[in-house]
């Protein structure tokens, strides 16, 4: 569902990110939000990664919905909670709404040539999709940190 088309629910998934890296060490190496799906390459200096996303995914899946529910401007509503209904009454562990897959994809990043293949990866789907012409020009993305050297991006970016 493209649910990140819309700015409101972009800033609920950054300010997200943005809590879980002062409060629980999430260190945010590189990302990008596409219009259905989110990249994220991180590692924690606190807490366990998975525990962290968990959480993450959690708060924002309930913050997202209940942005969509009281939204009196989304044109969408009744489509994407019907959706969402759908694949929650699919998960045994899930009662009501399911947003984000079960599944993260995670893919531990063994060498340093694996990981700037992954981060350039996450940084050329804007690309790809033809969004942009230059992975840097995404607003949504790490890549213009990594074009400037430097944090002036949405989130506050750990370099590789």
């Amino acid at each position: 569902v493209d649910v990140f088309t819309r700015k409101e629910y972009r800033d609920i998934l950054l300010n997200s990110l943005g809590f879980c890296q002062e409060a629980k060490g999430l260190l945010v190496h590189g990302w990008c939000v596409m219009s259905n799906h989110a990249h994220l390459l991180a590692s924690s200096k606190i807490f366990d990664l998975s525990g962290t996303l968990r959480d993450f995914k959690k708060f924002t899946s309930k913050k997202i919905i209940e942005a969509i529910i009281k939204s009196e401007h989304e044109s969408r509503k009744e489509w994407m909670l019907e959706i969402f209904k759908r694949a929650g009454n699919e998960n045994s562990r899930n009662n009501d709404y399911q947003f984000w897959r079960q599944d993260n994809q995670p893919k531990e990043c063994y060498s340093p040539p694996f990981t700037v293949q992954k981060l350039n990866y996450i940084h050329n789907n804007p690309v790809e999709a033809g969004i942009v012409d230059k992975p840097e020009e995404y607003l949504y993305s790490s890549a213009r940190d990594y074009h400037h050297q430097n944090n002036c991006g949405l989130l506050k970016i750990a370099f590789i």
